[in-house]
């Protein structure tokens, strides 16, 4: 068995275990019987392309770990939202005294797991788009693709191709399964698509919002007063992710009360703290255009917003037009923060870039009011300045903490 990594690594669990490191090297394998990629090599890699070409398999790491656990799956991708629907669904079942845990992109690699987890546990798996590539015959018997917009169009290339891998979520699907799918979005050949619909009941829809949560079969399971999480495009998540944890045997009152008590995600419309009236709110995860929107659009408040980072390829057409709410001030930071400048701008937007993270917490918060929010949504990736959007958000923390904010609030909180 080999591993191979462009970069140095000092891997000796790999080494004991009897694996050949080759590290740092993309050279091509010699005769091997399968490759597996991580989700972060992209498709120009040598390795890769010498692997296809000599029509060797290439698989996913989703792909090697689920034929491996005789686990129920449940499946979650989309542009946005993947982290908190994913967590929120294992947190409903498990109010429901089903044994779940949340596993994939959020952070706990599906292959960890194998050898690990009891076989009756449900998986609720977090699949972005680079680890559905290259998935054969991975299958949730659940799941829910929650939206799409711009993003990773560097990886990609094309819209195109990023809905082509964000639908092989559901390629070996079958009959009986649960196949939640935007209604501007074709299904797959032989998928009958459910709907959640931020509305009232319309034909077809497996949950909608009328006053609070509903579900088909069920009715009213909670109203959104008593929801923990805020904003209308976190009611989508509840929704999927309830209409998930129905069909995985959750009960409507586990889900009423799960719903309450969802505590949030880190790094998603986290408050962070609060100084003289004005609340710090952390969405580093907000990591392109549609997301930072999203974030906005939660605050029926004045918000200042810090944004910027390192480019995907996406434009900022949607952050300026939600910043036409409530947004008064936006301070920018790294190497996108001239585009975004002219973005808001160009709405009558106060924007000014200012370099780093430290500046634009001190440059909004001298300006803020009581009553106000400090939104770190960054739009952007931040691999320009951090190492990743977790170390950007404690960042912002550490930011918020040192001019005096101090915690106090529910993660999510909008009022």
């Amino acid at each position: 068995m080999l591993a191979s990594d462009r970069a140095p690594i000092d891997a000796p669990e790999l080494v004991s275990a009897g694996v050949t490191v080759l590290a740092p090297s993309e050279e091509p394998f010699g005769e091997i019987d399968l490759l597996v990629r991580s989700p972060g090599v992209p498709d120009t890699n040598p390795i890769l392309r010498d692997a296809r070409a000599r029509g060797i398999p290439v698989w996913s790491e989703l792909e090697l770990a689920a034929r491996m656990l005789p686990n129920p799956i449940i499946g979650i991708t989309g542009t946005n939202g993947k982290t908190t629907t994913t967590e929120l669904t294992a947190h409903l079942l498990r109010a429901s005294g089903i044994s779940a845990r949340a596993c994939g992109n959020q952070g706990t690699p599906l292959s960890s797991l194998v050898g690990v987890v009891a076989a009756d546990e449900w998986l609720c798996v977090e699949c972005s788009s680079f680890q559905l590539e290259d998935t054969h015959r991975f299958r949730p018997t659940a799941a829910a693709f929650l939206n799409l917009s711009p993003d990773h169009l560097d990886r990609h290339g094309s819209m195109e191709r990023y809905l082509e891998v964000k639908l092989r979520l559901f390629q070996n699907m079958r009959a009986g399964d649960l196949a939640i799918i935007p209604a501007d979005i074709s299904p797959p050949p032989g998928v009958l698509p459910a709907r959640v619909v931020d509305g009232p009941l319309v034909d077809g829809a497996i949950a909608w919002s009328d006053g609070g949560l509903h579900l088909a079969g069920v009715g009213l399971v909670a109203r959104w007063d008593d929801v923990a999480l805020v904003g209308a495009h976190n009611r989508v998540n509840a929704m999927a992710a309830a209409a998930l944890c129905l069909r995985a045997g959750a009960d409507p009152e586990g889900l009423a009360a799960g719903l309450a008590s969802f505590p949030g995600v880190s790094h998603r419309l986290e408050v962070v703290g609060e100084l003289d009236g004005v609340l710090f709110v952390n969405d580093s995860k907000a990591t392109n255009p549609e997301a930072a929107a999203a974030a906005l659009s939660a605050y029926d408040r004045r918000v200042h917003l810090i944004a910027g980072g390192s480019a995907k390829g996406t434009p900022f057409d949607a952050l300026a037009a939600a910043a036409q709410g409530s947004l008064v001030s936006a301070h920018l930071i790294g190497e996108t923060a001239p585009e975004i400048e002219r973005a808001l701008r160009s709405v009558g937007i106060e924007a000014s870039s200012v370099g780093d993270l430290d500046r634009a917490v001190r440059d909004a918060a001298a300006i803020a009011r009581p009553g106000d929010v400090v939104l770190l949504a960054p739009a952007c990736a931040s691999f320009d300045q951090f190492s990743d959007y977790a170390a950007r958000g404690e960042a912002f923390r550490a930011a918020a903490r040192a001019l005096g904010a101090v915690p106090g609030r529910r993660l999510g909180s909008a009022a």
